[in-house]
């Protein structure tokens, strides 16, 4: 009799929609105890921290929360100040969520706009330009 695995780990599937739909309460639920600045910590509260993402583990034992500080400048700080506070973070969070267990809480720099614009910035270049509106000479339309 082959015996099945209890949590799937393959390499390449994406989350699971549970996975999806918790990171997304999570970060819903920090976005709103952020925006509000519920935080026991003045340096904390002076900032406007987005939160554009949220990935949970697969056992939801761990949320790793991407985040940027608004306008880009000091995301070091942004991130020890994070650390410094997640435990409270984590209690707060955890009074909104409908989670038997408040996962762990980590954080990242989010780092999506700066891709978008290096992107951009690729995509601009002449020589790109040149390829993209080149006829594609390789092709067999018989």
């Amino acid at each position: 009799m082959k015996r099945m695995a209890k949590n799937k780990f393959h390499e390449g599937s994406g989350p699971s929609q549970r996975q999806l739909r918790v990171g997304e309460t999570i970060r819903r639920a920090l976005s709103d105890v952020l925006a509000r600045g519920d935080v026991h910590d003045p340096e904390l509260n002076r900032m406007s921290i987005t939160v554009g993402e949220v990935r949970a583990s697969p056992d939801l034992k761990i949320a790793t929360a991407y985040v940027l500080p608004l306008g880009g400048d000091g995301q070091e700080d942004v991130l020890k100040l994070l650390a410094r506070n997640k435990g409270e973070l984590r209690r707060m969070m955890s009074k909104k969520l409908a989670l038997k267990f408040a996962p762990d809480l980590r954080f990242q720099l989010d780092e999506t706009f700066d891709r978008m614009d290096e992107t951009r910035r690729m995509l601009a270049q002449d020589v790109v330009r040149r390829d993209a509106d080149a006829p594609d000479s390789g092709s067999d339309d018989t």
